[in-house]
């Protein structure tokens, strides 16, 4: 880290706490060469996620509609949508991948609602996988019941 002071290129770390945000870290340093104190922010840097979507069409990851999804298909149930969502979210962002497409990201939302809750998961499932008429939807929830 450069001094402001003397522009020296060695320093050391005093003090480290996150900022409320909890996306960021302020660290207290002093100049190995003038002793100078200088303050300094660290931000975490994500990878922007383009989602492909099924026309082909491209946009970057936005976590309001995946919230928005959820709530809807976790309405009046016990899932904690937004905390969903940011596992999610964080799982995209750790996958390093920089595209990925609208089929996967559901696949994944369907996986971990599946584990949480089954109403919830049936009720995704049905608007995602686009159930044509009730002998699929209750295939579905046979595949379902059987794996329980």
């Amino acid at each position: 880290m450069k001094c402001p002071g003397c522009g020296y290129l060695e320093s050391k770390v005093i003090d480290s706490r996150p900022v409320s945000d909890n996306n960021s870290i302020r660290r207290r340093r002093e100049c190995l060469e003038c002793k100078r104190r200088f303050t300094t922010y660290e931000v975490i840097d994500s990878v922007q996620i383009v989602v492909i979507k099924k026309n082909g069409s491209k946009e970057f990851f936005d976590r309001i509609k995946l919230e928005s999804g959820l709530i809807k298909a976790c309405q009046k149930r016990p899932v904690d949508t937004s905390a969903l969502a940011q596992e999610i979210e964080t799982e995209l962002q750790n996958s390093l991948r920089s595209e990925i497409t609208t089929t996967e990201i559901g696949e994944i939302i369907m996986d971990k609602l599946k584990k949480l809750d089954a109403v919830s998961y049936v009720r995704f499932a049905s608007v995602y996988r686009e159930f044509k008429d009730v002998a699929t939807f209750m295939d579905e929830l046979k595949r379902l019941n059987n794996k329980k």
